[in-house]
């Protein structure tokens, strides 16, 4: 009787198609990347909504404190959401955690996840407008480097890109996408000649009351702060035209793939310095804030911006 007994070699092969089927899966190419990406991130969000604080009064506070100095209408809004939600805040907290992780595992799940993605843009919105006022745009409080215009838009906009489709950049298209991410930059570049950016120590401030939860980062958050004392407007006014070179420079195509490494070098030090990781190690947070799909953005553009060869049945300029 023969006895088979697998090699070396064999076992390795065993052990590596495991791993070359998960990446098939979740890794075969960058739009399912990103959209596993997005898809963690969601999962993370529904994770903190979990946390014990969202079943406070804390969280609630936490919400009614964005109405203060919005318009009437946003103010209102919010403040009813809030009042609503802490009629039974233990039901409703669960339903907004829930609802995130049913986003998040949706897309991860390929046959789901078109669906996932559309509930995605609903309840973003919903979250951008009750969970994030509108980013503060409509007050001046509104600042890149704290978050502004809200992580929560910026998901949508990935949403949009990564949707399942036969052409580059899911349903906006690779232009519409290009075009989009320019107006996302010059909005931040307008933003960063607000008074909340451009006094002279709002830079400082901003960082200095930015969450932290680890020593190693408050160390390096007021080293930052300290050397922004005073310089506030020239540094707004650098972080403007670095902004607009990244926005129109994307749309144009021109020297895109070094601007797309810049602007991950630039939403890296907003997700360090002014957001502190969205304080998550802190606790209270809801989310990474929007350092982190920045970059997951920046990384779906990386595939949108070389230009397409002659006669390109996949998108005309």
């Amino acid at each position: 009787m023969t006895t088979f007994t697998p090699s070396v070699a064999s076992a390795g092969i065993v052990r590596e198609r495991p791993r070359a089927a998960v990446r098939a899966y979740f890794l075969s190419d960058r739009t399912r990347s990103a959209q596993t990406c997005l898809g963690l991130i969601w999962l993370l969000d529904g994770g903190l909504q979990f946390q014990s604080f969202m079943y406070s009064k804390g969280f609630i506070q936490m919400l009614t404190g964005l109405t203060v100095g919005q318009p009437a209408w946003v103010g209102d809004s919010v403040r009813w959401g809030a009042q609503t939600a802490a009629g039974n805040l233990t039901l409703f907290n669960s339903m907004f955690a829930i609802t995130q992780v049913v986003i998040g595992l949706g897309i991860l799940y390929k046959p789901t996840v078109r669906s996932a993605l559309a509930l995605s843009l609903v309840w973003a919105f919903f979250v951008w407008w009750f969970g994030e006022a509108f980013g503060m745009m409509f007050m001046t409080m509104a600042m890149p480097l704290t978050g502004a215009p809200g992580a929560v838009s910026i998901y949508g906009l990935i949403a949009l890109i990564v949707w399942p489709s036969d052409r580059p950049g899911g349903i906006l298209g690779a232009r519409g996408a290009r075009i989009s991410w320019c107006v996302l930059w010059v909005l931040m570049a307008y933003l960063w000649l607000e008074q909340p950016s451009s006094s002279a120590n709002g830079i400082t401030n901003a960082i200095n009351a930015a969450p932290s939860g680890m020593s190693w980062l408050s160390t390096v958050q007021n080293w930052a702060a300290n050397a922004a004392t005073g310089d506030g407007l020239a540094i707004a006014l650098v972080m403007a035209g670095t902004s607009l070179a990244i926005g129109i420079g994307i749309a144009a195509r021109w020297r895109a793939r070094e601007l797309l490494r810049l602007a991950i070098i630039v939403s890296l030090s907003f997700w360090v310095l002014g957001e502190g990781f969205g304080g998550i190690f802190q606790g209270g947070a809801t989310d990474p804030n929007s350092g982190l799909p920045l970059v997951l953005l920046a990384y779906v553009m990386f595939g949108l911006v070389s230009r397409p060869p002659p006669k390109s049945a996949a998108e005309s300029d």
